[in-house]
């Protein structure tokens, strides 16, 4: 029985006239996510998109597991085909196709959804069709519409008929590439591959950014941010990192600034050296995995020095969040077990003992060009290093 996976569009259903430009990028994402399990046709009609396995060699479950990580999907399922659009080879196919299901449940009912209105049978009819026919073949089972353990749903559209039961919920969010470009700065810890996730989901291509300090910090820190990153990518798609070297900015900051203002001078040099990769990138905004009040340099006089360094938008989805919301995601998207590893970024050197929660910009702008930083920003923007990060690469 030939199978197929139906993806039921997301809020790009609201999209007014340049809808078809979303559901365009949404396919091609499909495609590019779908990579290396088959050769698919993925078509679209109807606030619905069809992905046809084209050979018999494809993982269909694999690219099931696969959609179910592409943004701008509500909801999806594997399908089986109808050899015809009749009511009877709907019969025939669908105590085919469910039996496994069907044997391990007592109760049931039939959706059915109609949308070519040539179809001879109305959407009441092809439930109590199916229905008696379900329960002529499966005897244990009772119907219950309230409160079912298993839907079986019938699609009867333009290009066929459709069998399926209890679609999963899909990754929601908009397309990648939609919402135009923005870097993210990535640690190793668990905010900011979040972070990155959630701005994904809103239609933004990532382009990363990572500030190591050898020899304060390992190669083992770099390479724990690449997975993480590659974690971030099932969802996102491939993008680049540029590793900034960052020590010897470090070590100015330690030896001419005032402790108390280590870390907001730390976070100003960041954003400024990451602007300047950002337009490089085509990129409109930066990325953070800040969230108000979680330490010093996350306070409202802080954030403010740190915005001021920048022209740039700073995009920051945690600043309303409590740990453990970010932590819950994390989990979801399994970049927790990641973070945690004990390999310290940039962010913990030269920590200082009294950090300044509320800083006064004019004091840190003056520290800041008093220890003159230029040079070092120049040096370490021609001395990047370009990781490409995709998740095949795993």
């Amino acid at each position: 029985m030939k199978e197929i996976i139906l993806l039921k569009d997301g809020e790009i259903v609201l999209k007014g006239l340049n809808r078809r430009s979303f559901e365009d990028v949404l396919k091609k994402n499909i495609k590019f996510a779908l990579k290396g399990t088959g050769r698919y046709e993925v078509t679209s009609a109807q606030s619905t998109i069809y992905v046809r396995p084209m050979s018999d060699d494809c993982d269909i479950d694999e690219a099931f597991e696969r959609a179910k990580r592409v943004f701008g999907i509500a909801a999806l399922c594997k399908a089986a085909v109808c050899d015809e659009k009749t009511m009877e080879s709907v019969l025939e196919s669908a105590p085919v196709y469910l039996e496994k299901k069907l044997k391990s449940v007592k109760t049931f009912k039939v959706e059915a959804k109609r949308s070519d209105k040539q179809f001879p049978l109305k959407s009441p009819e092809i439930c109590r069709e199916l229905g008696g026919k379900l329960l002529e073949i499966f005897p244990h089972l009772t119907v219950d519409v309230h409160n079912p353990e298993l839907i079986v749903y019938v699609e009867i559209r333009d290009f066929g008929a459709y069998i399926h039961c209890n679609p999963e919920k899909g990754a929601g969010g908009i397309p990648v590439g939609t919402s135009g470009r923005a870097a993210i700065l990535i640690s190793g810890g668990i905010d900011s591959p979040v972070a990155a996730y959630m701005m994904a989901k809103r239609g933004i291509r990532l382009t990363a950014i990572h500030f190591a300090s050898p020899p304060y910090t390992s190669r083992r820190a770099e390479e724990k941010v690449v997975r993480l990153l590659q974690k971030v990518s099932r969802y996102s798609g491939s993008m680049t990192m540029y590793t900034v070297p960052f020590t010897k900015l470090q070590e100015k900051i330690k030896n001419d600034c005032p402790e108390e203002l280590f870390t907001i001078i730390m976070r100003r040099l960041m954003m400024q050296i990451s602007e300047k990769i950002a337009i490089d990138n085509d990129c409109q905004a930066l990325i953070t995995g800040e969230s108000l009040g979680q330490v010093a340099s996350q306070t409202i006089g802080a954030l403010g020095c740190t915005d001021e360094a920048t022209d740039m938008l700073v995009f920051r989805p945690l600043i309303g969040m409590d740990k453990q919301e970010i932590i819950d995601i994390s989990y979801k998207i399994d970049t927790y077990e990641t973070s945690i590893e004990p390999y310290e970024d940039c962010c913990t050197v030269f920590t200082p003992k009294h950090p300044r929660t509320r800083p006064v910009l004019r004091c840190v702008k003056e520290a800041q060009e008093n220890a003159g930083f230029d040079e070092l920003v120049a040096e370490a923007l021609d001395n990047l290093k370009v990781t490409k990060i995709s998740a095949n690469d795993d």
